[in-house]
């Protein structure tokens, strides 16, 4: 009560001092309304705390993110549940997702573009930055096919006469239609030593032939020089990597030394590689401030890089180059030709207009994507197209025979086109085997036997194994010795030097 409250009786009581208080009173509106506060307090900072900060354990997500956002992966994920709940053997959650993320990148209908798991991606280094083991060939997939753009030099691809544009297809007995490159890649490559056989076609010949290859250890050792007479440098650059830049300015230097007077850079079945390399390289040979090639990315404007003012080559040059000249060496031979108008002698290069970038993933494996086109320096896009020539200067018609395998015999009484490739390679270095019509007869086999003495090998007739090894062996030293393009780029550079 308080001091102004009566009793019932009517007397007044006499007036006292308050005790201390020991409770608060509240009107019990205001008590609940306090719990309902410390209620929606309590609540608030549970969940602050569990889903926010580094220690957060509810992840919140709108319901539209998953519904609105992302949709368009609905019916992936249907067709992933089902396939898990539905297969009737276990599921590799791990090769499913590769297969998922592969299916994109090969829906592009882009041969460059390209998804490696861990253990491709680690080849794909492994051929840019250091040796590797294999045939040594640059392969692409076109089409569902998987062909060769260029086999490296010195490499056993190339000693077996493996060609630009044959297109393989099985290896070891496996077929590898429709697998991306970097799945074929994964069946060509091996241990140093070991053999894998390959079918190839060529060209429009019906029947295929089979190769065996014994693999080997491929540096990418990738500049080769040499002096050739009226001190006219041969620096051949196999392939752009890492170091093929420090490379060519060593060779440049060697040449120097012997008094090169002019050079010739022969890029042919040079199937490109690093584009910083190419950059460099151009470098050397166009005047500061033109343009060394363009990139165009989507949607927006050309850029274009020009040359600097670093160190440059003040020798008369010619550019060599045929169909397995790509992307890099199409860069190097379009800056050549339009901003420093040095001569190009060969055939049309092979048509590479497009610039991929690897991105790393968290787990090791890559996204290779083709993320611009690049342009010459006068804005021209040669994909697909390649680069013409100045000057034309077509293979003999030797060159592009098919391979012979020395696994087979052919002997008198033959009658087939392997039988007539022969006679056409006897022929073409120095034996007379008689009309070229695919009739293994009597002047074959004396032919044959002439071949043999000459390698110090059993004159049998029959060619085989050794024999035949031996033929392709001199068709190829024919080549090398007559090599039209290289004469014809060596006359070009000499006219420069002596006027």
């Amino acid at each position: 009560m308080n001091e102004n409250d009566s009793k019932e009786n009517g007397e007044v009581e006499p007036e006292k001092k308050p005790e201390p208080s020991r409770y608060i009173r509240i009107k019990p509106f205001s008590l609940i309304m306090l719990i309902f506060a410390l209620v929606l307090a309590t609540a608030a900072v549970t969940f602050f705390a569990l889903t926010v900060g580094d220690d957060k354990v509810v992840e919140v997500v709108k319901p539209q993110q998953v519904g609105s956002e992302r949709k368009e992966f609905k019916k992936l994920f249907d067709a992933y549940d089902q396939l898990k709940q539905s297969y009737f053997d276990d599921v590799d959650e791990q090769v499913i997702l590769d297969g998922a993320i592969n299916g994109m990148v090969d829906a592009l209908g882009d041969p460059y573009s390209d998804y490696l798991n861990e253990k491709e991606a680690k080849q794909l280094n492994e051929s840019i930055s250091s040796s590797f083991e294999g045939i040594g060939a640059e392969i692409q997939e076109s089409n569902g096919y998987i062909s060769i753009v260029s086999p490296i030099k010195n490499s056993p691809a190339e000693k077996v006469g493996l060609l630009p544009n044959d297109t393989i297809l099985s290896v070891d007995g496996k077929s590898i239609q429709g697998m991306s490159s970097s799945e074929a890649v994964l069946l060509i490559r091996g241990e140093k030593g070991s053999t894998v056989t390959l079918s190839v076609r060529r060209g429009t010949a019906a029947e295929p032939f089979e190769v065996k290859i014994v693999r080997d250890v491929i540096p990418v050792h990738t500049v080769y020089a040499e002096m050739l007479d009226d001190n006219i440098a041969h620096i051949n650059i196999t392939s752009f990597s890492e170091n093929t830049y420090q490379e060519l300015l060593e060779s440049l230097n060697e040449m120097t030394e012997k008094g090169m007077k002019g050079v010739l850079i022969d890029v042919r079945q040079n199937p490109g590689g690093v584009l910083s390399a190419a950059i460099d390289i151009s470098d050397l040979f166009v005047e500061e401030g033109k343009a060394l090639f363009q990139t165009q990315e989507k949607g927006r404007p050309a850029e274009i890089f020009p040359a600097s003012d670093g160190q440059k080559i003040n020798v008369p040059v010619a550019l060599i180059v045929d169909d397995g000249s790509a992307s890099a060496s199409e860069i190097l031979a379009g800056a050549l030709k339009e901003s420093a108008h040095i001569p190009i002698v060969g055939i049309k290069t092979f048509g590479k207009g497009t610039v991929q970038t690897p991105t790393q993933l968290q787990d090791g494996s890559n996204l290779k994507l083709t993320t611009a086109k690049w342009l010459t320096p006068d804005g021209n896009w040669i994909h697909k197209k390649g680069i013409e020539p100045d000057v034309k200067v077509p293979y003999p018609p030797y060159a592009s025979l098919p391979f012979l395998d020395a696994s087979e015999e052919m002997k008198e009484g033959m009658v087939s086109p392997a039988v007539q490739a022969a006679e056409e390679m006897l022929e073409v270095v120095g034996y007379h085997p008689g009309e070229t019509d695919g009739l293994y007869d009597a002047n074959t086999a004396q032919a044959v036997k002439s071949l043999q003495k000459d390698l110090s090998l059993e004159q049998t007739g029959i060619l085989t194994g050794d024999s035949t090894i031996g033929l392709m062996q001199k068709l190829r030293d024919k080549m090398k010795e007559d090599d039209p393009q290289l004469q014809k780029a060596k006359e070009v550079v000499l006219k420069k030097v002596k006027s």
